[in-house]
C-alpha cells in the first residue's frame, strides 16, 4: 500500500458512512488549531496522516465551523486576505491536515497543487521530475512514458525539459506542475494561486484544461486573489475571513466582502 492509499484511508476513519453521489467533498464543522510557535514536524507518519503534535500551548484557530458541500463537476473558488485559511482549507480537504473538530468527506482523491511547485526535487531535470510525480500518484513508467510528451508540449517549457529543477523559475515550475497532475486526470485538483502564474496564453490553456477536466466530471476548487480569473471560470466563489467561510457561495457578495475586508 502506497502512502496515499494510507493517508485516504486514515482521513475516512470517523466520518458519515454515506453522502449523495452529486456530492464531492463534504465538510461538516471543520475546526482546526495551530500552535502559535510550530516547532515543525514530528515524525513522518504525523506528516502523512495530519496529525501533528501541538507542541506549543498557545494556539490560534486557522479553521473556524467550516460548512461546506461541493458538487461534483464544479468549479469552486476561495478568496480571502492573506492568513484567512484559504490554503489550510485545501490542506485540510487534501488530508495533509487533520482538522481538530468536524468530520470530511470526499469522493474521490483529491490533488493538491502550489503555485512553487512544492514537491518537485530540485536537482532533478524536468523530465525526471515527470516521472517522480508520477510515480508518487501511482502512475508505472510505462503509463507517464505514454503521457509524456503531452506533459511537455502543454507545459510550453521543452527547450528546459531536461535542465535541472533548480534553475526553473516559480512560473515554469508551477506550469509543468499544472502540466503533470492535470494529464494525471484528477477526480479532484485543488489550485493553491496556480492560475495566477504564467503569460496569458498559458492563463487561458488552463483554463481550457479545467473546463474539459470539469466537462468529465472532475471537481476543482482554486484558491486565488484574482477576480478575473475567479468569476471567469468559477460556479461559486466563498470569501474567508479569520478561518471562517462568511458568504454564500454567490460571486459578487464573495468579492464584495474580500474587498472590505481588505479596508
Amino acid at each position: 500500500m502506497d502512502w496515499l492509499n494510507l493517508l485516504h484511508e486514515e482521513r475516512e476513519k470517523g466520518g458519515e458512512k454515506s453522502m449523495t453521489k452529486d456530492i464531492a467533498i463534504s465538510l461538516k464543522d471543520i475546526s482546526l488549531l495551530y500552535p502559535k510557535n510550530n516547532k515543525g514536524i514530528g515524525s513522518i507518519r504525523e506528516l502523512i496522516t495530519g496529525r501533528m503534535k501541538k507542541q506549543d500551548s498557545r494556539m490560534f484557530t486557522a479553521l473556524s465551523e467550516i460548512n461546506l458541500e461541493i458538487s461534483k463537476g464544479s468549479v469552486v473558488g476561495i478568496i480571502g486576505p492573506n492568513g484567512s485559511g484559504k490554503s489550510t482549507l485545501l490542506r485540510v480537504i487534501a488530508g495533509i491536515y487533520a482538522p481538530d473538530t468536524g468530520a470530511i468527506q470526499v469522493q474521490g482523491r483529491p490533488t493538491l497543487l502550489v503555485s512553487v511547485g512544492t514537491g518537485f526535487q530540485q536537482d532533478l531535470t524536468g523530465r525526471e521530475n515527470i516521472y517522480l510525480t508520477g510515480s508518487i500518484y501511482g502512475f508505472s513508467m510505462k503509463e507517464m512514458k505514454a503521457i509524456e510528451q503531452d506533459i511537455i508540449e502543454f507545459s510550453g517549457i521543452g527547450d528546459f525539459i531536461n535542465d535541472p529543477m533548480r534553475t526553473y523559475s516559480a512560473g515554469m515550475r508551477a506550469r509543468l506542475g499544472f502540466s503533470i497532475i492535470s494529464n494525471l486526470k484528477p477526480e479532484i485538483l485543488l489550485l493553491d494561486e496556480v492560475m495566477s502564474v504564467g503569460d496569458y496564453e498559458f492563463r487561458k490553456k488552463s483554463r481550457a484544461r479545467i473546463d474539459e477536466m470539469v466537462q468529465s466530471d472532475a471537481t476543482v476548487v482554486i484558491v486565488s486573489h484574482s477576480k478575473t480569473i475567479l468569476t471567469s471560470i468559477c460556479d461559486k466563489v466563498y470569501a474567508l475571513s479569520s478561518g471562517k467561510i462568511v458568504t454564500s457561495g454567490d460571486v459578487d457578495e464573495a468579492f464584495e466582502f474580500y474587498e472590505s475586508d481588505k479596508e
